[in-house]
């Protein structure tokens, strides 16, 4: 963005920031004068030097437990944090192939990782009187597709639910909840899928693309988003500019669900 956020100095912790719109979001708040945390799995292998990283699964309660004190520890506390962290491994297959494994596993990773986390940090957020958090949830729990995102939808439709409680609870004091939701978004791993749906299809990259924007009914804005669109719309939504937004679901999907 190109004009000033009014970010600068505060302190963000960015859930799975080393790709995909975690990385962008990283990026995005880097720019505009925020200091950042963020967490992977990893470490990447080329670090950016005033980012701190957390080697740490949120999908798991160690996890959360290992990132949460890591911000109180390093950074004293927590401004804004972006919960970006989800996703889905399930295989494909409809309800059936749904263990009580995958949906565990769902839930953790895309729900419990920003309770978790919000658990740990928004009593220091309390304590000073301020703070954002942003939950990215998804299109999906809007439109799920019955073949391969069931959990995955079930989870972000719960990860929407408790952030609206949470907004009523924690916006008198201080603390706007915010969700994103993203439709389809151009990362990394979109792409592998674009690429393999189009090896598989016999058509070429952008066929690829065509097939899973038919897959979700059609995009009317022609494209996926870009991951930086996603964290630009995020920069906005913590900055100060931002003040009277709380309780709601942003959608950035390209016009990708059909209703209002």
């Amino acid at each position: 963005m190109s004009f000033d956020l009014g970010l600068s100095g505060r302190r963000a912790l960015v859930t799975g920031g080393t790709k995909g719109v975690g990385a962008a979001v990283v990026q995005s708040l880097r720019n505009a004068g925020v200091k950042i945390m963020t967490t992977a799995r990893t470490i990447p292998d080329m670090p950016q030097d005033d980012v701190l990283y957390v080697a740490a699964d949120v999908a798991t309660a160690e996890g959360c437990q290992t990132v949460a004190d890591a911000a109180l520890m390093q950074l004293g506390g927590v401004d804004i944090i972006v919960n970006v962290v989800g996703g889905s491994s399930a295989p494909g297959g409809g309800f059936a192939a749904l263990t009580d494994n995958e949906w565990q596993n769902a839930l953790n990773q895309n729900l419990m990782s920003a309770v978790r986390l919000d658990r740990a940090l928004l009593p220091s957020m309390i304590e000073q009187g301020s703070g954002v958090i942003i939950h990215v949830t998804s299109i999906q729990h809007e439109l799920p597709l019955p073949e391969s995102t069931t959990a995955y939808a079930a989870a972000k439709a719960a990860l929407s639910t408790y952030s609206k409680s949470l907004s009523k609870e924690v916006t008198p004091k201080g603390i706007r909840v915010v969700r994103v939701s993203p439709g389809w978004v151009e990362t990394e791993a979109a792409v592998r899928l674009a690429e393999r749906l189009a090896d598989q299809s016999g058509t070429d990259y952008e066929g690829g693309k065509q097939i899973i924007m038919q897959s979700l009914g059609g995009i009317p804005l022609g494209r996926p988003a870009r991951p930086q669109e996603v964290a630009d719309l995020i920069s906005f939504l913590v900055s100060p500019k931002a003040a009277s937004i709380t309780g709601t679901e942003i959608v950035i999907d390209g016009g990708t669900v059909p209703t209002a």
